[in-house]
């Protein structure tokens, strides 16, 4: 317990720091008036209290973390704070069930944006409002903020970052302190998200609505205020903006910040994951509006190139949102989709998936296996951006796509053996590892997730989990070398 002391005194106090973001909510509740004042009451003065004993309860061992306090740490935050975050729902909705609530809830932190609730054009707005915030806290990740937060209590947070943030963006600094890292991203952060409710707001979205959805758009997290998603609104113009901003979002925030550091567009064409991004959706887009268009979905080209242009990027991105139900499309377009959801982001966005600069290293890692086949006694480094990959990188993302392939195929056997059909259990595991959203079938866009089993809606949860940390930081909990010592 003495070992675990540090981890849980700093717990607390990023649960304290949690409890906090409920006064938005429950301002929002006071003054729409809404049923979910209570909930909110009750579920801050939980989170605090519950925040404040763990944190005086480890005062006495507080230390500089470790490396193995680190991941210990960020896996206790990503399952812990998603259980405080069910309180209002449960509190207000008791019939919910923990399970639904926690998938819920899980599901905007990691910012998958699958959702097991209906009626949300009438749910109150404190808790549609919830659910928007917990998807922009974890886009950037809660540890992130706290790394900002923590420093000044006396806590280093460099262990903390390291094992939250994916990609190259952990060799990153921006600055010499990574408390000022932080802050530099969330600040980068905020102003888009501005920026984009702003926009929203002027293409023709209410106040209420365009803040939730700029902060579904920046995560990437995909919740709506509407069951219809985005095809409520029926705006082309909306949707345009919203296209805009996922794109950004799934770009590196890190290049952003630089651009706008600079003043100048030089960032994005310095950083090769850009091209690779833009060039695949934009392609994608072309392709397969001709391809729904062939097949007769849609009467003519530019209106296929609308919806199909709206919902690839939103899948590819793995924001989520929809505006309409895509499912009924020919196979091959919705499976294209789901392949991008895998590829289509950047490292250090608020995307999931593998991330381009991965699929980038392996194509040319698979090239380079080629020629030397050819040429056996050739050195032929693996090069991104003009700049030759490390070959513990190389076979480091070799080691993290063979996992990752490995967790869809297990994660997807376990739900058919739980009596799921095949399309809804592969897309379901795609969409939730990849941080996505929808899938296809049973949990497609016209429906949700409610309709799934409580084992297999924990299955999912475990698997939005296992995408959102990368999977080695939760793997790596479950190697003896890590308990050793």
């Amino acid at each position: 317990m003495r070992r675990l002391a540090p981890v849980l005194h700093v717990l607390g106090l990023v649960l304290l720091i949690f409890s906090f973001t409920m006064l938005a909510p429950l301002l929002t509740a006071l003054v729409a008036n809404d049923a979910a004042q209570f909930a909110f009451d009750e579920a801050f003065a939980v989170t605090l209290v519950t925040g404040f004993a763990l944190w005086l309860g480890g005062l006495r061992w507080k230390r500089e973390l470790k490396v193995r306090d680190g991941f210990l740490l960020v896996l206790l935050v990503w399952t812990g704070l998603p259980a405080f975050a069910t309180l209002p729902f449960l509190i207000y909705a008791p019939g919910m069930g923990f399970t639904d609530a926690y998938f819920e809830t899980i599901s905007a932190l990691t910012t998958t944006g699958a959702t097991v609730m209906s009626g949300l054009d009438t749910l109150p707005p404190s808790l549609n409002l919830w659910r928007h915030l917990l998807q922009w806290l974890g886009g950037m990740g809660i540890i992130v903020l706290a790394v900002a937060i923590l420093p000044l209590l006396g806590i280093g947070g460099r262990q903390l970052l390291k094992a939250e943030l994916p990609g190259p963006i952990k060799d990153s600094k921006l600055t010499p302190r990574i408390a000022d890292t932080a802050k530099l991203l969330w600040a980068v952060y905020a102003a888009l998200t501005a920026l984009c409710a702003v926009a929203l707001r002027l293409a023709g979205m209410d106040w209420f609505d365009a803040v939730c959805h700029a902060f579904a758009a920046l995560s990437l997290g995909g919740f709506s205020t509407h069951d219809a998603s985005v095809g409520y609104f029926g705006s082309p113009l909306i949707e345009a903006v919203l296209i805009v901003f996922m794109l950004v979002a799934a770009l590196n925030f890190v290049t952003h910040f630089l651009a706008f550091r600079q003043r100048s567009l030089k960032a994005y064409r310095a950083d090769p994951e850009v091209r690779g991004v833009l060039g695949l959706i934009v392609l994608s887009c072309l392709g397969v509006s001709l391809y729904v268009w062939q097949a007769g979905v849609y009467p003519e080209y530019l209106t296929a190139l609308r919806h199909v242009s709206f919902n690839l990027v939103s899948l590819a991105t793995d924001c989520g949102f929809a505006s309409t139900d895509f499912n009924t499309w020919p196979m091959f377009s919705t499976m294209w989709m789901l392949f991008l959801s895998c590829v289509a982001a950047s490292s250090g966005s608020t995307g999931g998936g593998l991330k381009m600069i991965r699929a980038m290293i392996m194509v040319r890692q698979g090239w380079r296996e080629l020629e030397h086949q050819l040429h056996p006694a050739a050195r032929l480094p693996v090069k991104i951006g003009g700049h030759a990959v490390p070959n513990e990188i190389v076979f480091a993302i070799q080691a993290f796509v063979m996992m990752y392939v490995a967790t869809v195929v297990g994660m997807t056997l376990v739900l058919l053996a739980s009596g799921l059909d095949f399309v809804s259990a592969f897309s379901g595991v795609i969409a939730c590892i990849n941080n996505a959203g929808p899938g296809l079938n049973e949990v497609g866009p016209a429906g949700n997730y409610a309709g799934l089993t409580d084992f297999q809606t924990w299955v999912l949860a475990l698997t939005m989990l296992l995408g959102r940390l990368e999977l080695f930081t939760v793997f790596v909990l479950f190697t003896r070398a890590f308990w050793r010592g």
